[in-house]
């Protein structure tokens, strides 16, 4: 009996043993990946001159609260510099890159080098380099640099597209100015769109990023560089497991367009879209959300020539899906200007095909700002408690419209709990054309009960669609 017991513990052992071992042989190991792709990761800083006058300033004592004899006193006291002797400091940055060429090409964060004098780039044997910018790219947060060098390590390069949200994936950086850091983690999600980033699919991961990493390549578990480390979300300042990365597909194709002329080039539509939410998709005749809705097709643009309408649904371009309105201008954006494409698009309910040539991104975007509402009779819809009036020729002519129905004044009511607001033009209303003050009324007095409606809404210039329903 005993003798059994103790075979039976030491069979547990053997047991539990094992299964430590086959859990250690599934964890990734990173020490050779690490020992060969370091050599490539380079520091960044930077130094630019800032006029100290401001600085002075705010180091001066408070005069405002003293006598006017001893206020005059100090201010006589204080001795004043020419503005064309100034005394400048310096202000440095510091961030992360890595060289992907033997002949001295790196790549980082535009916002790790934007504005400086001068860049310093610190290689992996402690030696330091001037960079020259090549170019950089607001857009994306990329930018190229040049060292003078030869044979100089290089990374592996490989192709985020292929990577799978699980994967496992390694950070070396200096955050803080800890040189070489090395962090780990996997990847979260793909295709990531964050404010402002319009043309930008981050790869989210769970890799501890913090300030200094930014410009750090992210590796794969074969040593390719898969995305450049480029933002975390923080509400603390310090990481708190969101990281996101620019793919290296992303930089790489701006890096060449910046090594070729200098500045890069992307594909645009001209039109302002918006997510297709559920109540959305149901005015729109969609089986369920997916899709970017066009919401203004700017005049003389590539979308207006190739025959998108407002309330459009455009559901792939070129065979590609687009499931959230975000990845409409990730796949234009990339596309050369001219290249002629092929949009799938809802439109009434009915599915058609557009074709047209993507446009060149205009550098610097003009919003129309919307005019203010003119004196005149009002005419109101009890059922959606807003008051409304024609456009002036002066309001249509500036905000490039052919009719639609201002917003004169917003009672209690449906209008008021949906956010609208005197001054706001309403140019469509239930899948159907505003021309008028007069339309609009005919059209909310026939508006269903208990079903979402569609609304058209102009803005400053800036159109969205927005749904309610009305319950009496």
């Amino acid at each position: 009996m005993r003798i059994l017991k103790r075979t039976t513990i030491a069979l547990v052992a053997v047991l539990a043993m094992a299964q430590m071992l086959v859990a250690n042989a599934q964890l990734p190991e990173f020490t050779e990946l690490v020992e060969q792709a370091s050599p490539a990761v380079v520091n960044i800083s930077t130094r630019q001159a800032i006029p100290t006058q401001a600085a002075g300033m705010q180091q001066m004592p408070d005069l405002e609260g003293l006598p006017p004899m001893f206020r005059e006193f100090f201010e006589r006291s204080i001795p004043q510099m020419p503005p064309g002797q100034q005394r400048k400091r310096e202000a440095q940055s510091l961030g992360s890159g890595f060289i992907i060429s033997a002949d001295g090409y790196v790549l980082t964060n535009n916002h790790v080098v934007a504005d400086a004098d001068e860049i310093i780039v610190r290689l992996s044997d402690r030696s330091e380099l001037q960079a020259k910018l090549i170019g950089a790219d607001a857009r994306t947060d990329v930018a190229l640099l040049k060292v003078e060098g030869k044979n100089l390590p290089t990374v592996k390069l490989g192709k985020s597209e292929v990577l799978k949200v699980g994967e496992w994936v390694v950070a070396i950086g200096s955050p803080f100015g800890f040189d070489h850091s090395v962090t780990a983690g996997i990847v979260s999600a793909k295709g990531r769109s964050l404010p402002d980033e319009n043309y930008v699919p981050f790869i989210q991961t769970d890799v501890a990023i913090n300030p200094g990493n930014s410009g750090g390549p992210l590796f794969n578990l074969d040593g390719e560089v898969v995305g450049i480390n480029s933002q975390i979300f923080t509400r603390s300042g310090g990481f708190m497991g969101l990281s996101f990365a620019i793919p290296i597909d992303v930089a790489m194709n701006v890096a060449d367009q910046l090594k070729a002329q200098g500045k890069v080039s992307r594909g645009w539509l001209g039109v302002v879209i918006q997510e297709v939410s559920k109540d959305l998709a149901e005015t729109f005749g969609l089986d369920k959300p997916a899709g970017a809705l066009v919401a203004q097709v700017l005049e003389g643009s590539p979308g207006a020539k190739g025959g998108l309408q407002v309330g459009d649904v455009i559901l792939s371009l070129d065979g590609k899906p687009i499931v959230v309105s975000a990845d409409l201008p990730h796949l234009v954006g990339n596309l050369k200007p001219g290249t002629q494409v092929t949009l799938d698009v809802v439109r009434a309910g009915a599915r058609k095909q557009l074709s047209m040539a993507v446009g060149a991104l205009p550098e610097e975007g003009d919003d129309v700002a919307a005019a203010g509402a003119e004196e005149g009779p009002a005419r109101s819809s009890n059922r959606l408690g807003v008051a409304v009036v024609d456009l002036t020729a002066e309001q249509k002519q500036a905000l490039e419209l052919q009719g639609g129905a201002l917003i004169r004044e917003v009672q209690n009511g449906p209008a008021a709990l949906i956010g609208l607001r005197p001054g706001d033009v309403i140019t469509h209303l239930n899948n159907q054309s505003i021309d008028s003050a007069k339309t609009f009324g005919k059209v909310a007095e026939a508006l269903p009960k208990n079903r979402s409606v569609s609304m058209r809404v102009l803005r400053q210039g800036r159109a969205s669609f927005i749904t309610f329903k009305l319950s009496e």
